[in-house]
């Protein structure tokens, strides 16, 4: 993986109190919740180029992988 880049974010004390608790909700790191938002973001307004196959959590299984398989197969 490709090293990340570091800098500095200032933000409204009010805006990080409740990114922190948006973080905690999701199980995440207050920085990695806000990569997350801008990543989707991003990704939203066609800022990302083009994208590698998806294998995200949030997208439900093909349901062809399922019709492709063969009483043989069992």
């Amino acid at each position: 993986m490709a090293a990340k880049k570091n800098f500095a974010l200032r933000l409204d004390p009010k805006l990080y109190e409740a990114l922190e608790r948006w973080a905690a909700d999701d199980f995440r790191s207050v920085n990695s919740h806000i990569e997350y938002l801008l990543r989707e973001a991003a990704a939203r307004a066609g800022r990302l180029g083009p994208q590698r196959p998806s294998s995200s959590r949030d997208e439900p299984p093909s349901s062809s992988a399922a019709s492709d398989r063969t009483d043989d197969n069992l």
